[in-house]
């Protein structure tokens, strides 16, 4: 029992932890990134889509005719689920993969 206290607080083992705890912080900063960038791309793409959408309700017959408001809302918010996705997906890669090659530095 006593030798398990002692190998707990090893040097080996803090270091481990350590280390553990750096690679916590910077998946989570990746992460963090990523969603940030996504929550951006999500509005951009939403406005940029419900403009047109919504003027060809207004000017077009057919859209008139067969894109109820669910129609449309559901495009928007696919268009806007989609840029949120992909860019937060490309941007934790980014991320992961430019803190792969550049480890951050001990302070």
């Amino acid at each position: 029992m006593a030798n398990r206290n002692v190998a707990a607080n090893s040097s080996f083992e803090r270091t481990s932890l350590a280390s553990l705890d750096q690679k916590l912080a910077l998946a989570k900063r990746c992460s963090h990134e990523g969603v940030m960038a996504g929550a951006k791309a999500a509005v951009v793409a939403t406005i940029a889509t419900a403009i047109p959408t919504l003027a060809s309700v207004k000017m077009l017959p057919w859209a008139k005719a067969n894109l109820n408001h669910t129609a449309q809302a559901l495009i928007i918010s696919t268009v806007a689920g989609a840029a949120y996705f992909i860019v937060a997906d490309k941007t934790v890669l980014a991320t992961a993969r430019k803190n792969s090659f550049n480890p951050p530095s001990n302070p």
